[in-house]
């Protein structure tokens, strides 16, 4: 089954207000990676998770507790909605984004998103998004981990020397082309190695779909 998939690009959110609907473990999670952005950002739910609350109480969110109004939409640059059980409110955000001009993703609802929320691995300034362009979100989510465990402390702190490297280098060497040759030997050497290892279901799947393929060039025959 394809699926669109996109256009990949990082949105630039530093002082611009968010909406997060919901205030559960979910909600937290989208709600400090906007954080991490820099966003300004009001979260709209009855209830609150403890640490919403503490965000709240700290001053670097802003909380209205009760359900989403249209009202909260004017100036909101991105609407993140984590009520994945209210179809209605992902359809009338849906048209919301498009009189209001700002993006919203509904969870579980990629038919009523103008955005998709890959799965993030963060590693120091090192940011990979992982997307099966809604395929298979669980399979994007097993990946992050994976990817969460390759990369380590080291490689944060290997990351953190090119980036030292790299900013002596523009203070110290006048050619571009010096630069560039500098910072490309810094990472020769560096190498990804992986190997893939796939599940029992998949394989008997395959086995199944070979065995049925053989049936038919038996019955062809």
């Amino acid at each position: 089954m394809s699926r669109n998939a996109g256009f990949q690009l990082t949105l630039d959110l530093e002082g611009r207000q968010c909406l997060v609907i919901g205030g559960d473990e979910e909600a937290v999670e989208k709600v400090n990676r906007l954080l991490e952005a820099g966003a300004k950002i009001t979260v709209v739910n009855p209830t609150l998770h403890v640490e919403l609350r503490k965000l709240t109480a700290s001053g670097k969110i802003i909380h209205r507790g009760r359900t989403f109004r249209s009202t909260d939409a004017p100036g909101v640059v991105l609407i993140l909605n984590v009520l994945k059980d209210d179809l209605d409110l992902a359809k009338s955000l849906y048209e919301l984004a498009k009189t209001e001009r700002c993006l919203v993703w509904s969870m579980d609802q990629p038919d009523y998103s103008t955005v998709t929320m890959p799965a993030l691995v963060k590693r120091g300034n090192l940011r990979i998004a992982i997307s099966t362009s809604g395929t298979a979100p669980a399979l994007a989510k097993v990946l992050r981990q994976n990817f969460e465990a390759i990369f380590d402390d080291e490689f944060e702190q290997f990351l953190d020397w090119l980036g030292a490297l790299r900013e002596e280098l523009k203070n110290t060497e006048v050619s571009d082309l010096r630069r560039r040759e500098r910072l490309t030997q810094a990472v020769n050497g560096f190498q990804f190695n992986g190997e893939l290892q796939y599940p029992n279901s998949w394989k008997l799947s395959s086995e199944a779909q070979v065995e049925e393929v053989e049936e038919v060039g038996k019955e062809g025959g």
